[in-house]
């Protein structure tokens, strides 16, 4: 029986061999390009898609491994973020450090400010790890300017929706200057319409038993204040319709027609990986991504959702690229989804990624080669390696002075250059891929921290807006203009039939 990746291979290269191929399909490309006219509408709702760590060799990677599970050779393949029309590249370097955290880059993408590593929510004027030194220094994020405009707001993730997990891993000089842990920051700071994600055990007392693993002791709440912040969310959406949901069948329940608020928390730490995912207990990210637009887009205001991939980049950090492109592929399917919700007019969707990794992407295998798979050449140690590797990272391994042999698995841990625990990020810049209103202003090579404020600017929030006023008054006043001209139009169209019709009868 042949295999299907091996026919479609053929198939391909019979075609591709005809160099009228590739100029038809670059005619149609460029006819495409040509008739592409600038969307120049107040975005009413914006969707953010944050693949974390998923750099440009990420996203090769992924569609290369999106058209493989799909039977083809993989490289062709069209993924629904390749088909942004306006792209665009942002330079990730934190004020402190060349290559950035993923909380620096937070607050760059969604404040519209950089600041130093292992920081969030704040200008570079505070100091990393001095907790008291964040007043007057806080930043404020597009999520509250859109709220302040009358949106809704959401955030989904794959991993946990809180980092300072609770008051139990904060240092005690943090408690000691008053600061908070981002949990309880996560129900008070700002009213968040919907979340979405995991980290159950840090939202309840210590010692609490979870729902799901009462027999685990990892999964025992956390909190050393003894608060229950579920508990508390619920009781300050009395007046309003609010669920909170920690599995898939009370998740499937909720109506979003009648639903004004969802938490859902699926597991006590981090979601499981998509390839691992229990589907009758956790949903997919396409179904907690439909699930918050269905509930947000009820607002006539408009809503600002977060849509993060957040396991791509946990499993670069253990070296599992297999773990890290399934996960990517996940937000693919997520984009299109959202896409199909909303409408291209109205709604602003961007894709990028807050950093990269040292994954690589080498060694010149054949056209439809596995991603996950060998190159066809051996190292001068006569040893195979895998056509995806690290810089850095737990897969690097000297036996005997030799490196190990390769299997491959899901499970595989690639190969690094440098010994380390957790590999590392990585600091070229990462791409920014944008459609709807205003896409067109995500091109060029920017600043990471110049996102927020072309959302902003694009879906009218925040500071500045002297641009929202005179385009709505020019559309008052064109609207206005234009009633009278209609109606003395159709006095005259029907002046001009009856005077033609007395003259053919």
């Amino acid at each position: 029986q042949t295999d299907p990746a091996v026919l479609w291979l053929v198939l391909c290269v019979v075609e591709e061999k005809n160099p009228e191929f590739w100029r038809a399909q670059a005619q149609t490309t460029l006819k495409s390009a040509l008739s592409r006219k600038l969307n120049t509408n107040v975005a009413k709702n914006i969707v953010l898609f944050l693949g974390d760590g998923m750099g440009i060799t990420t996203i090769t990677a992924a569609r290369i491994l999106k058209g493989q599970l799909e039977n083809q050779t993989g490289e062709e393949t069209v993924m629904t973020m390749d088909t942004f029309p306006y792209v665009g590249l942002a330079k990730v370097y934190s004020v402190d450090f060349q290559i950035p955290d993923s909380a620096a880059t937070a607050t760059a993408y969604l404040c519209g400010v950089k600041t130093n590593l292992n920081m969030v929510g704040l200008s570079a004027a505070a100091q990393n790890g001095v907790c008291r030194t964040q007043k007057g220094n806080e930043v404020t994020s597009i999520l509250k300017w859109a709220k302040d405009a009358g949106k809704s707001v959401g955030v989904v993730t794959t991993t946990r929706v809180q980092h300072w997990y609770s008051d139990a891993d904060m240092p005690a000089s943090a408690k000691r200057d008053g600061c908070t842990d981002i949990a309880a920051q996560l129900i008070n700071n700002t009213d968040i319409d919907v979340v979405i994600g995991g980290g159950r055990k840090y939202m309840t007392p210590k010692g609490t038993v979870d729902p799901e693993y009462p027999l685990d002791r990892s999964s025992l709440g956390k909190r050393q204040d003894n608060r229950n912040l579920i508990d508390e969310w619920i009781s300050m959406k009395k007046e309003k319709v609010a669920h909170y949901v920690w599995n898939k069948k009370e998740f499937d329940a909720v109506d979003p027609e009648t639903t004004d608020y969802l938490m859902a928390l699926f597991e006590p730490g981090d979601m499981r990986y998509e390839v691992e995912r229990d589907p009758l207990m956790d949903p997919s990210i396409i179904e907690t991504t439909e699930k918050a637009i269905r509930i947000l887009q009820k607002n006539p205001k408009g809503f600002f959702l977060l849509v993060e991939g957040g396991r791509i980049d946990q499993g670069h950090h253990a070296s599992r690229a297999s773990m890290a492109l399934h996960e990517a592929v996940a937000l693919d399917n997520a984009v299109a989804r959202s896409l199909q919700l909303t409408n291209e007019d109205e709604t602003l969707t961007i894709v990028t990624a807050d950093h990269s990794h040292s994954l690589s992407f080498n060694g010149y295998p054949f056209r439809g080669n596995s991603i996950l798979g060998k190159s066809p050449l051996y190292g001068q140690d006569l040893l195979p390696y895998t056509t995806l590797m690290y810089g850095n990272g737990p897969g690097h391994k000297i036996i005997d002075n030799k490196r190990p042999d390769i299997r491959s698995s899901k499970d595989y841990i690639q190969q690094a250059a440098v010994p380390l625990d957790s590999e590392t990020h990585g600091g070229e810049d990462v791409a920014v891929l944008a459609r709807g209103p205003m896409a067109h202003l995500f091109q060029g090579v920017n600043e990471q921290s110049y996102l927020a404020h072309a959302m902003a600017y694009a879906a009218c929030v925040g500071a500045n807006q002297q641009h929202c006023v005179a385009t709505t008054s020019y559309r008052l006043a064109e609207s206005r203009s234009s009633a009278p001209h209609s109606s003395l139009t159709s006095v005259l169209s029907v002046l001009l039939g009856s005077i033609m019709a007395l003259f053919l009868y």
